[in-house]
């Protein structure tokens, strides 16, 4: 996959389904089993997506075979029960007969295919249907519907907009995608940040669960999860990147930190000791999470360009003005830290250039006049104090990362107290290391997992996306390929499922 792509949703194509009005159906059977069409269905037969679409094709309709529309097989009745999966038979169906046999799966399909068919644009003894596709998905389509004198027809792009998102590739990416979709839908048109969600997420759960025992145990953990072992636990193995992602972070902080199930010597401190120096390990935190936000902006700027261009990027709190009113800040800091009158004039300037964008944004936002300007100032105060609480809130970085070293340093200790009464202690010792860092492995990684969810969602994500895309998704439905009197079915036409 080209890294560009690997930085998007999979790309879309808007389409047109055209086929004979006597083959729609044949055709709509085709594109259900394939699984790869999201098809535009508007409430009457002339929607303004179909009319759009036949608008597009010009003469193409004369040039296909003609046909009367077909005849409407009337409406499926409703079953008292809840039906099984929808399905389609691909002939048409005797719907009495569907009824009598209590196949209300095919009769729930039919309906769909009946929903579909009546809001297709017709003329010309050819009717179309408006939808979208990852384009990777066009040339196998088309040569699907050409088996059946249908065609597919790529359209003028209606804009990013209104295109449906796909978050795809290779397996390991699909299972860290949760992390982005439990947020919310990547709109088309933003940057795809699933892999710096993930590594911002391990990143952070590391430092605040710094143990290399511990971290050891969820990568084992992980591991086991990918093998599908134990069988109870098969159902989280889509999980396994995030977990033994988490491991190899904890135990990286873990020799940082010199911790490995607890302060016990096994490993040197390679950084700093977290109780020992707690002042420089939230420095860090805040420095950490300082350089995880002006990703976010720095990402969220690209994001409002591609949606809404130079203005949106230029005036948006997560864009442009954001950016220079979090730099401007930044530099003030550094500047103070630093002793530099220069460094805290040029900060100055950024910030205040940030501090009238983003008004000037608010303003026009607010509809201007004075209400507006009212409404403009008290966003943009909520913004600033909002900015300084955002970078605040990292300090639990090193908080949560605290507690953990100061749970295995009491366990430790009560340990080597336990050991050095020697006699039947000593096997006291052992049960209450084994228990002790048992409960703080349960605890830890439970607090350290929500924080880090907690950090990525209002922190960074917030920054990212201002709005909200929609799903993609492609009417699939299973194809019956043969059907008799008793409402048996036999073989199946399993469409390719949409990557």
């Amino acid at each position: 996959m080209p890294w560009r792509d690997a930085l998007a949703p999979v790309r879309m194509t808007s389409i047109a389904l055209v086929a004979p009005a006597r083959s729609l159906r044949e055709m709509l059977v085709a594109v259900a089993a394939a699984a790869a069409v999201e098809i535009d269905q508007s409430g009457s037969g002339q929607g303004a997506d179909g009319e759009a679409a036949w608008r597009q094709l010009g003469q193409l309709p004369d040039r296909l075979p003609g046909g009367s529309p077909a005849s409407s097989a009337g409406s499926a009745p409703s079953a008292a029960a809840e039906p099984p999966p929808p399905a389609l038979s691909a002939t048409p169906p005797d719907l009495d007969a569907l009824l009598r046999a209590g196949r209300y799966d095919l009769l729930a399909g039919e309906a769909q295919l009946q929903a579909f068919a009546s809001s297709a644009a017709r003329g010309s003894g050819a009717a179309a249907l408006a939808g979208w596709i990852p384009s990777d998905r066009v040339p196998s389509l088309t040569a699907e519907l050409a088996e059946v004198g249908c065609a597919v027809v790529p359209l003028a792009r209606r804009g990013s907009a209104n295109a449906p998102t796909l978050l795809a590739g290779r397996p390991t990416r699909r299972a860290v995608t949760p992390l982005v979709s439990t947020y919310g839908t990547v709109p088309y048109a933003d940057i795809d940040p699933t892999w710096a969600a993930w590594a911002s997420y391990v990143l952070m759960f590391g430092m605040m669960f710094g143990d290399a025992g511990h971290g050891l145990l969820l990568v084992a953990a992980g591991l086991c999860l990918r093998a599908g072992w134990p069988r109870w636990a098969r159902r989280f193995s889509a999980a396994w990147p995030f977990v033994v992602g988490a491991g190899l972070a904890a135990a990286a902080f873990g020799l940082l930190y010199g911790e490995f199930f607890g302060p016990t010597g096994v490993v040197p401190v390679l950084w700093l000791a977290p109780l020992a120096r707690p002042l420089p390990l939230l420095a860090v935190a805040i420095g950490a999470g300082a350089v995880l936000l002006a990703c976010a902006y720095a990402l969220g700027t690209v994001n409002r360009w591609r949606e809404g261009g130079w203005r949106l990027a230029l005036y948006a709190p997560s864009g442009i003005a954001g950016s220079a009113l979090f730099l401007g800040a930044a530099l003030a800091a550094g500047a103070w830290y630093l002793r530099s009158a220069a460094l805290l004039a040029g900060g100055a300037i950024i910030a205040t250039v940030g501090l009238v964008l983003a008004l000037a944004g608010f303003v026009a936002e607010a509809g201007g006049g004075g209400t507006g300007v009212a409404q403009a100032t008290i966003e943009l105060f909520d913004t600033i104090v909002r900015l300084g609480s955002n970078v605040v809130s990292f300090a639990r970085l090193a908080a949560f990362g605290l507690t953990h070293a100061a749970i295995g340093w009491i366990v430790w200790e009560g340990t080597r107290a336990l050991w050095t009464r020697g006699g039947p202690l000593i096997a006291a010792a052992i049960v209450l290391f084994i228990v002790g860092n048992a409960l703080a492995f349960a605890l830890e990684a439970l607090v350290a997992a929500i924080q880090a969810l907690r950090l990525e969602y209002y922190e960074l994500f917030s920054r990212v996306f201002v709005t909200q895309g929609r799903p993609f998704r492609p009417w699939a439905l299973r194809v019956v390929t043969q059907e008799d009197g008793s409402g048996t079915t036999g073989p199946l036409i399993s469409g390719e499922k949409a990557a």
